[in-house]
């Protein structure tokens, strides 16, 4: 899985899916160069892995959660800028979303903070759902097809492949944003990684984070994990530095020295992107790019190979990129 399940003992962060961020994508705009495209992914409510079907999971955003997009724009590991999301009760079917959009120390905020630029925009929950435009930004918030592709079979037998794609015809909740490069950084090269944080008891408590796909649920012991979901990235390199490092080299076959310049390829957990190079991961990372395999060939020195599979056949040709939402036969109304 990417972040999909990014808690430990395979469970959703604070024990609800809709908490559970399991992938960053991030990549130039394909109709103009001078536009950064940034997706979430969230809630994978029927991912397949999950033991609770379709129509028992929650396909709302919580109401109480605070989801936002982190940019680093001078290197040092902490936000800028930030793009924070928050969302009302789903009430009568439907529910809506708020954008902030915050800089400087604004953006280290754990709340909404900054300017209020979308408010009330309705939550797509079928195929007809359309993105909105408001000024420089262009918005998706919704439900659609999972674009990540993953033999998880393989990866739990010895990475023998089967050919079987377990995220073909799931869906997540997506949050994709299209902005200005210079609404990000006057600079071509940024760091960029999501948070989920859950209003509990007054406070804004954080759940999951992350910036590289499948990192939290392949690299970091269980005891880790939702420790590792609690930091921030600025110290992640005297956390996790070491632990990964040894990781590496007994998974991997590294030396001391080989694995600890790999462990620092994603080391802090921040997806860097010089929007003056094409996106490929780890350079950013486009939506057919095979992180899976990606992932695996880092950990293990290269010795094991590509998964073999291909990207999902749904994806679209135009903002917001991912597939329309699947369908499920006696789970959706109106099958």
């Amino acid at each position: 899985m990417s972040n999909h399940y990014s808690a430990a003992n395979l469970r959703f962060p604070g024990d609800d899916a809709r908490l559970d961020f399991t992938d960053l994508y991030l990549f130039a705009s394909p109709d103009d160069p001078g536009r950064t495209v940034l997706i979430i992914d969230l809630n994978p409510y029927t991912t397949g892995m999950s033991a609770m079907p379709p129509f028992l999971m929650k396909r709302e955003f919580h109401p109480d959660g605070v989801y936002r997009i982190n940019i680093d724009t001078d290197g040092d590991a902490q936000a800028d800028a930030a793009f924070t999301f928050v969302f009302s009760e789903l009430k009568d079917g439907g529910q809506t979303g708020s954008v902030y959009f915050a800089t400087g120390a604004e953006a280290r905020s754990p709340g909404p903070a900054g300017e209020l630029i979308i408010t009330g925009t309705p939550v797509g929950f079928d195929a007809a759902a359309e993105p909105i435009t408001l000024g420089d930004v262009r918005l998706f918030i919704g439900v659609r097809s999972d674009p990540f592709f993953a033999d998880a079979d393989g990866s739990f037998h010895g990475f023998q492949w089967t050919g079987q794609d377990a995220f073909a015809d799931r869906n997540v909740l997506t949050i994709a944003l299209e902005v200005p490069n210079g609404m990000l950084s006057a600079d071509p090269a940024i760091g960029v990684w999501v948070t989920v944080g859950v209003r509990r008891d007054g406070a804004i408590v954080q759940v999951d984070r992350g910036g590289h796909p499948t990192i939290n649920p392949f690299v970091n012991p269980n005891n880790v994990k939702n420790e590792y979901n609690l930091r921030q990235p600025v110290d992640d390199v005297a956390n996790y530095l070491e632990l990964w490092s040894g990781f590496l080299e007994q998974n991997g076959g590294y030396s001391p020295e080989e694995a600890k310049s790999a462990a620092l390829i994603v080391l802090p957990d921040i997806l860097r992107y010089d929007r003056g190079e094409p996106a490929a991961y780890p350079n950013g990372r486009a939506i057919t790019d095979d992180a899976f395999s990606a992932r695996f060939a880092w950990m293990s020195n290269g010795k094991i190979g590509a998964q073999g599979l291909e990207p999902h056949k749904d994806l679209q040709p135009a903002f917001p990129f991912l597939g329309v939402p699947n369908r499920y036969p006696g789970v959706d109304e109106g099958s």
